[in-house]
């Protein structure tokens, strides 16, 4: 399933506030813009360098869902996309 416009601009400002309350804390749009890039063009974020608890990661994905609205039927892959893309990782 593709996101639309909504979904990206949500997906993108579930990455700020994620990277924001992580340990340690981060800007969210410098870490993309200092990417290292390899050879395919992709950029490479260090998001494993960064911890936020699982119970604020999982209150800041379903806040951002709520703000912009996310369509019942695309919760699921939103959540999944934010899981499995350059998410700081969680700990208990």
């Amino acid at each position: 399933m593709k996101a639309t416009s909504k979904e990206e601009k949500a997906i993108s400002e579930c990455y700020r506030r994620l990277f924001k309350a992580a340990t340690p804390s981060a800007d969210f749009d410098l870490l993309v813009e200092n990417a290292t890039i390899d050879d395919n063009g992709l950029k490479h974020i260090p998001f494993l360098e960064y911890e936020l608890e699982e119970d604020k990661f999982e209150s800041i994905i379903e806040n951002v869902i709520k703000e912009f609205k996310i369509r019942s039927t695309h919760k699921a892959p939103f959540r999944v996309t934010i899981m499995l893309g350059c998410s700081p990782k969680t700990k208990i």
